[in-house]
């Protein structure tokens, strides 16, 4: 069997060699999206030593590279501004090639786990809200573009995927990742400029399954041997390394506006800390190989669940992780979804509201990337805490000057020294002179006649309903520290 792979893997460099012409990844061709503004990076392979000129549509200048000994080259164009008009390249070794319908706009890439995964369409038994009448809409955002790169475990680090791109309208809308399109649709909508997706995501994978060799090494202890990997994780969805290497390594030299990220599901249960150490870590490691500079991070709380006890915390636990490692990752953002499921959807993993989640990531992105300082686009946060007496006062940052709800606040409990929770009840308080808002939570449980302690939200499926002036749902949080 090995001696049968060499002779195919000799057989494919004869291949190249006797054609004798520039070859590119997948991830560039017809309909893709260029970074605009940018020096883009262009690269594939020829003969050793070939002389790869490059010409582009929108500008006279001409672009020149020879390949290494390996065969690939690499060249750095210089991209214009977006814009709807189409554009194209051409590469010429001898004989050419041409890409074209290029538009030039911004790149995001859709990363992590089964929720960014979830297609317009939905899973089996999985629908996403709002499918249909997305489809009958979808030729109104002119410019949107997706290319969907495989999940491919790999041991090595790949180079090129199977894929093409796509342009969003009412017969290739299914396929995009539903929290992708709807961010795009809303940039496309907010700035009017085109607006790419690359998706490179596997359903159930952990954050270690995108982290390299050299991190797995030199920062953790799992495994990075075939045997070691497969002995450890019987679910390879599970798996370290090879998720990376085969499903993210070959976007690696796209030029790219940012990184929009859902996973965790499969990182509860994590050490405290060690999630939000991390992913820290995988953030550090995809903007030192994109080499973009400190690209933005927009990540996504996982929703509640479950998670085998609704009334247990282990997925709570991990949203804090996530909130804490927004807290330390520079140029980041976090968006809640506490707010984001139906009582029935306990039990479901995958939740439908899919709109709200890429829509409050855009509301990110358009804020601090794209200067629409308008958009109230965080979700409040615990700031502080008093007691007086039987009745805990919380405060809340980012509250935009207000909350949603006087009365019938739900999802606070209170705990005293036995640190039992239990059920409380809360309302809006007005401080005078404490704040230039004058805004507080009472919360208060008459179980509980010497508090010491508050939680939000704090269990793996317990929604609150408080949310901010924006009607942005306030992050689950606890004061406490057991």
């Amino acid at each position: 069997m090995l001696r049968h792979f060499f002779i195919i893997s000799a057989l494919a460099v004869m291949t190249m060699s006797a054609q004798a012409k520039v070859k590119l990844p997948n991830v560039l061709g017809n309909k893709m999206i260029l970074q605009q503004n940018a020096e883009a990076r262009l690269w594939g392979w020829d003969k050793p030593g070939k002389t790869v000129k490059v010409s582009v549509s929108w500008s006279s200048e001409k672009y020149s590279t020879q390949t290494g000994k390996d065969g690939k080259w690499l060249v750095k164009v210089k991209t214009p501004k977006a814009s709807y008009k189409p554009l194209s390249i051409t590469f010429d070794d001898g004989e050419k090639t041409t890409i074209s319908d290029v538009l030039s706009g911004d790149v995001w890439v859709c990363a992590g786990q089964s929720n960014m995964e979830m297609p317009m369409k939905g899973f089996n038994n999985c629908p996403v809200e709002g499918y249909n009448d997305e489809v009958l809409n979808a030729s109104k955002y002119k410019g949107v573009h997706y290319v969907k790169i495989p999940s491919v475990m790999s041991m090595k680090p790949l180079d090129d995927a199977d894929c093409s791109w796509e342009e969003i309208g009412p017969n290739t809308i299914a396929e995009c990742s539903a929290t992708g399109y709807f961010f795009a649709q809303a940039v496309n909508k907010a700035v009017d400029i085109p607006v790419g997706l690359i998706m490179a995501n596997k359903g159930g994978s952990r954050v270690e399954s995108w982290l390299d060799e050299d991190n797995l090494k030199k920062y953790t202890k799992e495994p990075t041997d075939t045997m070691g990997i497969v002995k450890q994780f019987g679910m390879d969805y599970m798996r370290t390394l090879v998720w990376g290497n085969g499903t993210f390594h070959p976007i690696l030299n796209y030029s790219i506006k940012g990184i929009l990220f859902y996973q965790g599901c499969s990182n509860v249960g994590a050490p405290d800390g060690q999630y939000t150490n991390r992913l820290k870590l995988l953030v550090e490691q995809w903007r030192r190989d994109f080499d973009c500079g400190e690209v933005p991070f927009y990540f996504v709380q996982i929703a509640p669940y479950i998670n085998g006890d609704a009334n247990g915390d282990a997925a709570a636990r991990l949203r804090e992780q996530q909130f804490n490692a927004s807290k330390i990752i520079p140029n980041s953002g976090i968006v809640c979804t506490d707010d984001l499921v139906y009582p029935y959807e306990i039990g479901q993993i995958h939740p439908a509201q899919k709109k709200q989640v890429g829509v409050r990531l855009a509301y990110l992105a358009l804020n601090e990337q794209y200067g629409l300082k308008g958009l109230m686009c965080y979700s409040p946060e615990y700031k502080s805490m008093e007691i007086q007496g039987d009745t805990c006062y919380v405060r809340l940052a980012n509250d935009y000057g207000g909350v949603n709800r006087y009365e019938d606040i739900v999802g606070f409990e209170v705990a005293g020294a036995d640190k039992v929770f239990h059920k409380a009840k809360a309302g809006h308080f007005w401080i005078p002179a404490r704040d230039p808002r004058n805004e507080s939570i009472w919360v208060y449980s008459p179980e509980v006649k010497k508090p010491v302690a508050v939680r939000y939200a704090f269990r793996n499926f317990a929604p609150g309903n408080l949310c901010n002036q924006a009607n942005l749902p306030l992050f689950p949080f606890r004061t406490d520290k057991w």
